[in-house]
């Protein structure tokens, strides 16, 4: 896992398609917005994950890289 500090309105670009944007941070919620090609699934991981089975390997990954 690569750990990132980002503030209101900084991106993260995540390989050529996608990219991360940070739009609000309010306590301790997070508001983020994706955007990428329409093929590309984007799925929150408790929906997917909800059977430990269907989570794929990156997801259930739980080393962490701090820069």
């Amino acid at each position: 896992m690569l750990v990132l500090s980002r503030r209101p309105g900084e991106q993260i670009t995540i390989g050529e398609q996608i990219i991360v944007t940070v739009l609000q941070v309010r306590g301790n919620r997070v508001t983020l917005g994706f955007l990428g090609p329409g093929e590309v699934p984007i799925y929150r991981k408790e929906v997917t994950c909800a059977d430990r089975k269907a989570c794929p390997p990156a997801a259930r990954d739980s080393a962490v890289t701090r820069l």
